[in-house]
């Protein structure tokens, strides 16, 4: 068994690792030992040394303070940037569920909260035959669900939480992410959204900061250093 916390999305491209970068700060305000792992990511890109460098699982490595190598958090790399399965299969490479547990299992101890950043959407494909939601069950971590604060949020809100609920997995929260600068007038999906649902949510505002630490309940005085 592992403790920790799996990041989804309600789509691709919702800010997730803006959110797992803060995350992982309050983890680290909370706890003594904190891994992080984005155990396949897609639309990587060479090094000057030809090395595919994963964008994504850098800013982790980074935002937990360089603790465990790169290789360590996103061992599976692919430069097409399409779903991790068939950037993988352009690369005569097939990846399976059980390759995705051991890598986040790496090097994990009894007392380490381990947080965990998918690749897309809570139903989008991430290795052969397998989709986020079989390595959020076969993990078997509590759910963070990162939703777009645009229109259409709260039919994505909803659908994901179904989603979730259907594999009977714990949902610790859930985050409205605004992923842009304006927002239609009198739109207002966070109300919206907590009127429908009976699990914490938080805003974080256009490229600005959570205000609550999500796992202590405690004010954010100090931004993090993502």
């Amino acid at each position: 068994m592992i403790s920790g916390y799996f990041i989804t999305g309600s789509d691709t491209d919702v800010g997730k690792t803006w959110i797992s970068c803060q995350l992982i700060d309050q983890l680290n305000a909370c706890h003594a030992s904190v891994k992080v792992r984005k155990p396949i990511e897609s639309g990587c890109e060479h090094s000057p040394e030809g090395q595919l460098l994963p964008a994504d699982g850098h800013r982790l490595f980074l935002a937990n303070n360089s603790r465990e190598s790169l290789d360590i958090i996103t061992p599976y790399c692919f430069q097409a940037a399409l779903a991790p399965d068939r950037a993988a299969r352009l690369e005569n490479q097939s990846i399976t569920l059980e390759q995705l547990t051991q890598a986040v299992r790496n090097q994990l101890e009894n007392n380490d909260k381990v947080l965990v950043e998918g690749a897309g959407g809570f139903y989008s494909p991430i290795a052969e035959a397998t989709l986020n939601s079989d390595l959020a069950l076969a993990l078997n971590l509590d759910i963070i669900i990162v939703i777009p604060d645009r229109l259409g949020a709260i039919n994505q809100a909803l659908l994901t939480i179904h989603a979730v609920e259907s594999l009977q997995l714990k949902i610790h929260a859930v985050i409205l992410n605004q992923v842009e600068p304006k927002q239609p007038k009198s739109m207002d999906n966070f109300d919206d959204i907590q009127s429908r649902i009976k699990y914490p949510i938080y805003l974080c505002p256009y490229n600005g900061f959570l205000e609550h630490n999500i796992f202590c309940g405690q004010a954010i005085k100090n931004k993090p250093a993502l």
